[in-house]
């Protein structure tokens, strides 16, 4: 199999890979409830799921008029990273996903919103830096995170496939969005704890994913060509 026939596979980190949306949600939400500011927990997944710090300071800033800060960041990060260490679990699924990309010769990496060090923190706490290691991506690489389609596209250029050889998983609507800028195929993993949320489901299907899927062991199917059945039209 020659490179040009070859696929790249980007996987987004939170509530792909790791379970970890409702517990990044729920700090949030809390830390943002002691400045003041109160938002249900569909309020906050609306605005903020998917979404790069940058991008949260922002809208923070812009609907709430609070200057989120160095020290609030850093309290709230820590918090965030002892449950992590504590309650975070990894997707059912990926290692044997992960096998059969290598046996099928297909590339994959992990391109996420978050901080470098808290997607090793992530992948680590759940027994799957093993797998991605050293194709980590973070939006601290690039100007824009999410839902511009900077980082997909500086982590396709790192690992030497055009957008047109790329094909994203991703849960969130900015992620999505993100995806299509950058002239990629993708697809929504809903298989999340977090997904939960009519509004949420709602956003997805109006970006019209090339495929929606909520069970990790079904990604083979839609990536490697001798696994897709026949008879299914999403294939």
């Amino acid at each position: 199999m020659n490179h040009a026939e070859k696929r790249l596979v980007i996987f987004d980190c939170d509530g792909v890979l790791v379970d970890s949306e409702p517990i990044a949600l729920a700090v949030l939400a809390d830390f943002l409830g002691q400045a003041g500011i109160a938002i249900d927990d569909e309020g906050v997944a609306r605005r903020f799921l998917g979404r790069s710090l940058a991008s949260v300071r922002e809208t923070v800033r812009d609907e709430f008029g609070l200057e989120i800060d160095e020290t609030f960041l850093s309290r709230m990060r820590d918090v965030l990273y002892a449950r992590f260490r504590a309650e975070l679990r990894p997707i059912d699924g990926i290692p044997a996903v992960i096998a059969g990309f290598a046996a099928a010769g297909i590339d994959w990496c992990v391109a996420s919103s978050s901080q470098k060090e808290r997607i090793e923190l992530c992948l680590r706490a759940t027994g799957l830096i093993d797998h991605f290691a050293p194709h980590i991506f973070s939006a601290t690489m690039v100007a824009r995170g999410k839902p511009a389609p900077d980082l997909f596209l500086h982590a396709a250029q790192a690992m030497g496939y055009s957008p047109q050889q790329c094909l994203v998983i991703e849960d969130s609507p900015s992620g999505i969005e993100a995806a299509r800028a950058a002239g990629m195929q993708v697809i929504a993993f809903t298989g999340g704890s977090h997904t939960r949320f009519a509004d949420y489901r709602a956003a997805l299907d109006q970006l019209a994913p090339d495929v929606r899927f909520d069970d990790m062991a079904d990604l083979l199917q839609f990536v490697v060509p001798a696994r897709r059945p026949k008879d299914n039209p999403d294939a």
